[in-house]
């Protein structure tokens, strides 16, 4: 039977009532553009967080850059962060005029590796930009101390270290809503979350062109805004989002039980991941994939070309990130969503084996 890489459908649609009047209320308010939706989002994600304050903004990647430019990063700053991750992590840095740093990663985490970034640490480093990988809180404790760290937690929402949410563990964390993520929306959105409350009203007045009345500008800013129609949809999805990660810890767990492990490395067990992505290693991964798309069965291989070998970063000095580099060549993503079926796991697993057992006999 076909098996979908994910299925977005299958999570809102119990909910679709409970989004239609949310949605109908606001277009009885007329209101669309930073209206009590967004302010009671706001209100909401930052208690979900734990963190001071939450400001809704127009994307993931505008959040990055929002934080950036709110510490002040510019040129002749560096800014170290992974190269096995979304382009949109470096690509924020670079839009500040700084230099993203790529640091090589934990082969078994595929987060960043504490000890390599403090190798890359200069006098010119302004902060460390962590991303929280497929849902695996990284290691923010054991990175480098003294220096800002940013959390991109765009693939993270509702993930915990030590008991703690990320987006409240470094000085400030941005998350994506984008319409795959744990906690999404229908089109694009984005969040700041921080402690540090001087930053979170720099970053309010950059998002809205500099301006806090539309009259005085005191910054060159962005038209950056969650709209209200999308924040009272994930205000919606937010009271569910610690269910819909449950049941992808559950989902994660099963394929051990079913022993995808005797034939891939699996992501391993943290009780923090929230399993935005699915992620195993194997050596065979082109077979694997020919297997699963010839029997239509969804998956991806992400970052098959990291960061610090793409093309838009070929004027930085070059750099060995070996475990980047083999990592790009081996993860490859299985479905998963939280309606996923034991059955549907248990064709996924059969499909791996099946695959990875011919090669092994060949």
């Amino acid at each position: 039977m076909p098996i979908p890489f994910t299925d977005i459908k299958a999570q809102y649609q119990p909910l679709l009532d409970e989004v239609r009047k949310a949605v109908d209320a606001v277009l009885e308010r007329g209101q669309f553009i930073l209206g009590p939706e967004v302010r009671a989002f706001e209100e909401e994600a930052a208690a979900f967080v734990e963190a001071g304050d939450a400001i809704g903004v127009a994307n993931g990647t505008d959040a990055l850059v929002l934080v950036l430019d709110a510490l002040g990063v510019g040129p002749g700053d560096e800014v170290i962060c992974p190269s096995f991750t979304f382009y949109a992590t470096a690509e924020s840095i670079a839009r500040r005029g700084a230099t993203p740093v790529f640091a090589d990663i934990n082969p078994a985490t595929l987060n960043l590796d504490p000890a390599d970034v403090a190798h890359r640490v200069t006098r010119r480093t302004k902060a460390i930009l962590a991303v929280h990988l497929y849902g695996r809180p990284a290691p923010l404790d054991e990175l480098p101390e003294g220096i800002p760290i940013l959390e991109d937690a765009a693939q993270a929402f509702g993930a915990s270290l030590a008991g703690r949410r990320v987006g409240a563990l470094g000085q400030a964390g941005t998350f994506s809503f984008y319409p795959t993520k744990n906690l999404f929306g229908f089109g694009d959105g984005g969040l700041v979350t921080t402690r540090d409350s001087e930053l979170a009203d720099r970053v309010r007045l950059l998002r809205f062109h500099g301006s806090r009345d539309k009259e005085r500008f005191d910054a060159v800013g962005y038209n950056s805004r969650l709209d209200e129609l999308q924040a009272a949809v994930l205000r919606v999805f937010l009271s569910h989002v610690d269910e819909w990660n449950g049941s992808r810890r559950a989902a994660a767990a099963r394929y051990g039980e079913l022993g995808l492990g005797e034939v891939c490395e699996l992501p391993g067990d943290d009780l923090g991941h929230v399993y935005h992505v699915y992620c195993v290693r194997t050596r065979e991964r082109d077979r694997v994939v020919t297997a699963l798309r010839s029997r239509d069965i969804g998956c991806a291989t992400y970052y098959s070309t990291p960061l610090h070998l793409q093309p838009a970063f070929a004027s930085l000095e070059s750099t060995s990130l070996p475990e980047t580099e083999r990592a790009s060549r081996e993860t490859l993503a299985l479905p998963l969503w939280p309606a996923i079926s034991a059955e549907e796991q248990a064709e996924v697993v059969e499909c791996v084996r099946s695959a990875l057992a011919l090669r092994a006999a060949s």
